[in-house]
């Protein structure tokens, strides 16, 4: 009998998952309802997310997709299979074991920017750390701000700042405590393109300059051709990936999945 990576090999990707990979999924299934009503949102899904490396996720709409990145991220549980971040399968962990890796571990940035109005731009970047009683690595914290631009606009509360530097606010909020994976949420979904290809350049140059590893879930071939890997998604499975995409390329092997 095969041994259970959920409680055999606790503090340790299973086999496939390579040490490289800043996280990943193993066999990883989402059923929702029962019988004639069953939807399988991930239908055995394994894969696994290189460190220092830049992943989109795409799809149709239901394919599994946002699915996928909340199991990862801890946000949601599987019925059955495993999701790993470093060396941690996240079924191992109780309630506040499972805060503390996100809060420390993980990074996210959403569509919508999530700042607290009343903070100003270094406040929200720096509050997760501060909410965890740190005051985090400040030569790090100022490579972060200068990379996203933001030097000249830190005294500024949200309402201040244009919905691009409230995104680049996010952004540098989320790389602020130099997490082990930083989550994407079709982060640019609010910006015009001119302003969503400045984030989206952000993003990558936090991957190659400052050695962040990104799993962003978009429906933008444009987006997607930022990242070094594309992973597509259909009806909860992995059906295919590119590497080096562009954004042509995407758009191609997207017709093929009705979008």
């Amino acid at each position: 009998m095969t041994p259970d990576p959920l409680t055999s090999t606790a503090s340790r990707p299973a086999a496939g998952a390579t040490t490289a990979a800043a996280a990943g999924a193993v066999d990883a299934r989402k059923i929702y309802g029962k019988d004639d009503s069953e939807v399988r949102a991930l239908d055995g899904i394994t894969v696994a997310f290189e460190a220092g490396r830049f992943t989109a996720i795409m799809g149709p709409s239901g394919s599994g997709k946002s699915t996928l990145m909340h199991c990862l991220a801890g946000l949601d549980s599987l019925t059955s299979g495993g999701v790993y971040i470093g060396d941690t399968y996240l079924a191992t962990l109780n309630d506040k074991q499972l805060t503390e890796l996100r809060r420390t571990a993980v990074g996210f940035i959403f569509q919508a920017y999530n700042l607290v109005p009343t903070l100003s731009a270094l406040e929200n970047i720096t509050l997760p750390l501060l909410l965890g009683g740190s005051k985090g690595d400040q030569g790090w914290i100022d490579r972060v701000i200068d990379t996203v631009g933001l030097r000249d606009r830190l005294k500024h509360r949200p309402s201040e700042l244009s919905g691009g530097q409230q995104q680049r606010v996010a952004v540098a909020r989320a790389l602020a405590s130099k997490p082990t994976i930083i989550f994407a949420d079709e982060p640019t979904g609010n910006l015009d393109s001119r302003t969503g290809a400045e984030i989206l350049d952000f993003m990558r140059r936090a991957v190659r300059e400052l050695g962040q590893t990104i799993v962003m879930v978009t429906h933008d071939p444009v987006a997607a051709s930022y990242a070094d890997r594309v992973v597509f998604l259909a009806d909860g499975k992995i059906v295919d990936e590119m590497h080096d995409p562009t954004a042509e390329r995407v758009l191609d092997r997207m017709k093929h999945f009705g979008e």
